[in-house]
């Protein structure tokens, strides 16, 4: 692979990664305007959905129907992963809620180790020796993001949960994600994914939407949410990570965390202190630590 190829997916990846970082902000906006969870998720998912699917319309007009098409037992499995994906929607809009944007993306980024929980619990084996290192400094690195050393900051418990809760269905998301439906194009996986995580949603909001739905999310918060969170970066990833690798991919994504906080900090003037960095930085750090090819410590 030439180094230009190479460079050309990590801006791709980069671009997926700030667009994902934005994303908690938007969210954050629009409660500020009075809408709802079930409208901002309502609202995403649709728009999604719609750009999803004349995706899909125009990559079967550009291979004439020879594309693989998803068999039923494919279909099946992909809307069943894609709960996990409107349960993480769910959590993450909820948990903003409750908690600041630059604290709910650092508990999202618990994807790390509970990655490496998740895979001893399925494969039944250890953690390579960069795996168990990687989850004791994402664990430091949250303790210092969040001021629970110097017991700076009181959180709302509801939103440190639904947090947590997001980065468990965010995991979940990730595995199935690498799993299921390989052999079909990523728009196809992307469209069945969302089919089965707005069975989460529009149950979720049936359940708690309470008065009349504010159709105006649609004009107003609806395509920037879908655009910036359900469209742009699946596409970016699926067309940058061939480029650069997994490793190399991943190190690149962890740009979410530092963009989703400095989003944060000027938009919504949230507080981020000195240690708050420092934290972020070692959750980077784990990231790096993770995909690294160091062979003594796997």
């Amino acid at each position: 692979m030439t180094n230009s190829s190479k460079l050309k997916g990590v801006f791709l990846i980069a671009l997926g990664a700030t667009s994902y970082g934005m994303l908690a902000t938007f969210v954050k906006m629009a409660y500020a305007e009075g809408f709802t969870t079930p409208e901002v998720t309502i609202a995403q998912f649709i728009y999604g959905i719609t750009g999803i699917l004349l995706i899909n319309a125009f990559q079967k007009a550009q291979n004439k129907n020879q594309a693989t098409k998803a068999t039923p037992k494919t279909m099946a499995q992909l809307l069943l992963a894609g709960t996990s994906l409107g349960m993480t929607s769910v959590f993450y809009y909820l948990a903003v809620k409750y908690i600041p944007v630059s604290i709910a993306i650092v508990l999202l980024m618990q994807t790390v180790w509970m990655g490496v929980v998740f895979e001893m619990i399925l494969e039944k084996k250890i953690p390579s020796g960069k795996k168990i290192i990687s989850m004791v400094v994402v664990l430091l690195g949250t303790a210092l993001a969040t001021n629970i050393i110097e017991n700076q900051m009181v959180f709302d418990w509801r939103g440190i949960l639904l947090g947590l809760l997001s980065a468990a269905s965010f995991t979940t998301t990730m595995f199935t994600a690498n799993r299921v439906g390989i052999g079909i194009s990523s728009a196809q996986r992307s469209l069945y994914m969302l089919l089965g995580g707005a069975v989460i949603v529009f149950g979720f909001a049936i359940a708690n939407q309470t008065g009349a739905f504010h159709f105006e999310i649609f004009a107003k918060w609806g395509i920037v949410l879908a655009l910036f969170g359900t469209i742009i970066p699946p596409l970016l990833f699926n067309a940058g990570f061939p480029l650069t690798g997994i490793g190399l991919g991943s190190i690149v994504s962890a740009l979410e965390l530092p963009v989703s906080v400095l989003m944060a900090y000027f938009l919504l003037n949230e507080n981020v202190h000195g240690l708050q960095w420092l934290g972020i930085g070692l959750i980077i750090l784990a990231i790096v630590i993770m995909n690294s090819n160091v062979k003594k410590l796997d």
